[in-house]
């Protein structure tokens, strides 16, 4: 916004207008200052959409970090509810790899109570760190992204894997905030169980259609997949799946 003029609209003691240049007229001020707005720190709540990775280390780190912390006396969560939250997550996620549905909505379930009893936590740092980035980090939280700043990206997960045309397998991932695209990587499973070197794939701007293509039917490939963009320049690789191409 551009500076407007400063004026002048006094009067001396004839009833004269003053102005700038008036002989014997003194200034001795200076000019107001528009009020320094202050930063108001917030906790990230970017683990909350983030990949089941993303959402487990930051229950470590909070559980690592915020007891014991003096800024922090009186938590909402107690550490043993937390610690138990953590270990139900993790039991669960090790359940799905054996598959079915009702161990996935298991893990939903355990992840969903997982992230309200962090978001409870974030808020109670919030509150109590005294808009202080030391103090809010100190708790294992990460404070959000202000104005333009960018910060790395959360790591997704593949949640689902599905048969193109042939040749081609297509990867559904968890839709990552501030994402400019995705990409992928795949490699062959060896019929000795070893796995070949990783292969790129282009990037694709839809988490729900990443295509891997160029593949040979009847093998067994890994897949990962990671978000492009933020401050790294893309996020870490996901979970790895696998699955055989038609």
């Amino acid at each position: 916004m551009a500076n407007e003029p400063l004026r002048w609209d006094g009067n001396d003691a004839q009833g004269n207008p003053l102005r700038w240049d008036t002989p014997g007229l003194v200034w001795d001020g200076f000019v107001p200052q528009p009020p320094h707005k202050p930063m108001h720190l917030k906790v990230s709540l970017a683990f909350a959409s983030g990949s089941d990775h993303d959402v487990e280390s930051t229950a470590d780190a909070v559980n690592t970090n915020l007891y014991g912390e003096p800024a922090y006396p009186t938590p909402p969560v107690t550490q043993a509810n937390l610690q138990a939250g953590m270990t139900a997550f993790t039991a669960a996620i090790g359940a799905t790899a054996q598959g079915g549905t009702a161990a996935t909505a298991d893990k939903k379930n355990k992840r969903t109570a997982l992230v309200e009893l962090l978001r409870q936590l974030a808020e109670y740092v919030q509150t109590h760190c005294n808009n202080d980035l030391a103090t809010l980090l100190s708790s294992g939280f990460q404070a959000a992204q202000t104005g333009n700043t960018q910060s790395p990206l959360p790591t997704p997960d593949i949640t689902k894997v599905t048969n193109g045309n042939s040749g081609e397998l297509i990867a559904r991932a968890t839709a990552t905030k501030n994402a400019k695209s995705y990409e992928g990587q795949s490699a062959a499973i060896n019929p000795d169980g070893t796995q070949g070197p990783w292969v790129r794939t282009d990037a694709t701007g839809d988490s729900q259609h990443i295509v891997f293509g160029g593949l040979t039917p009847g093998v067994l490939y890994a897949l990962q997949v990671r978000a492009v963009g933020g401050s790294t320049g893309h996020s870490g690789w996901s979970n790895t799946v696998q699955h055989r191409c038609l």
